[in-house]
């Protein structure tokens, strides 16, 4: 049989207040000690105490981390624009390949984006595509005529203007327009995918990336090879389109998706289309006053 005074017996602890009767000497010690504080360790110790418990915007800070929560800011400010452009090598090009090789049942947004998207990728996609436009038209016009006589090359800064406005326009405007009836519909019919406006902008700067070593390509005078880029660089960047706001308008009217669809292919096409047909048509060049006058028989001044 097992001793009584066994020690190594599990024994129940009595009150603090019966063992200080038993025993008025006894010293305890309070978990409460106010030498036993962190900070006032620290002090002991000589070191200098946390700027954190002076510091209030500290305190909101890790309240934030803690809670998973952001602080929303204006839409007006500079901080909101700013996490936009917050973003890593990989990622832009891991959205660029993303954009030009489509795979079937990838959603560009849910398999790239993440609810994270940026500007910085699109802005810097939509910048490049202008100037590529721009200068490939110039030599493209260039070539056309090199070596004919009576001509002389002038270079047409007025094309960087209009292929900014055709671009930034389409990259902006119709991702506005596409948001707004997204998000109209989505109010008629509570169960659709509904995407942020910054998210569709993202998706539509990626999928001009494509266009740029197809612009490349317009340098060349050869027809053939204009139309078939044209058509290989629809086919990427409208797939890519198709297949990310498809999940979006699926649950809706079939006439609401075959004319949301159509759009969205059709402002495509007229995109590459338009480019095509006015930065890299052939201008007849400019003959001289006295050659058109010498054809048709008339005399100028300079000639008598």
């Amino acid at each position: 049989m097992a001793s009584t005074n066994d020690p190594f017996q599990f024994q129940e602890f009595e009150e603090a207040g019966n063992l200080l009767e038993a025993n008025r000497d006894a010293v305890t010690i309070s978990i409460e000690d106010e030498h036993n504080k962190p900070e006032n360790q620290r002090k002991a110790a000589g070191f200098p105490p946390d700027d954190d418990e002076n510091d209030p915007l500290a305190g909101d800070d890790k309240t934030e981390l803690l809670s998973g929560q952001k602080k929303s800011v204006p839409f007006w400010t500079f901080e909101y624009y700013q996490r936009f452009f917050d973003i890593e090598t990989h990622h832009v090009k891991e959205r660029i390949i993303g954009s030009m090789v489509p795979w079937p049942g990838k959603n560009f947004i849910h398999v790239y984006l993440r609810r994270n998207p940026d500007l910085y990728g699109p802005f810097w996609i939509c910048t490049t595509l202008v100037f590529a436009i721009a200068i490939s038209g110039n030599l493209s016009n260039f070539l056309v005529h090199l070596g004919k006589p009576h001509y002389k090359y002038t270079p047409e800064f007025r094309k960087v203007t209009i292929a900014a406005t055709a671009i930034f326009s389409y990259a902006w405007l119709v991702p506005l327009a596409l948001w707004g009836f997204l998000l109209w519909r989505n109010n008629k019919i509570m169960n659709l995918v509904s995407y942020s406006f910054m998210e569709i902008v993202c998706v539509y700067g990626y999928s001009l990336a494509i266009y740029i070593p197809a612009v490349v390509l317009w340098i060349l005078p050869y027809e053939w090879l204009r139309w078939c880029s044209i058509v290989v660089a629809l086919c990427l960047s409208g797939s890519v389109l198709v297949l990310t706001f498809w999940p979006a308008v699926r649950d809706d009217h079939p006439k609401v998706i075959i004319t949301i669809m159509a759009a969205i292919v059709l402002l495509n096409v007229l995109l590459a289309v338009g480019c095509k047909a006015y930065f890299f048509s052939k201008p007849e060049p400019v003959i001289p006053v006295e050659n058109v006058a010498a054809t048709k028989g008339i005399k100028t001044p300079s000639s008598t």
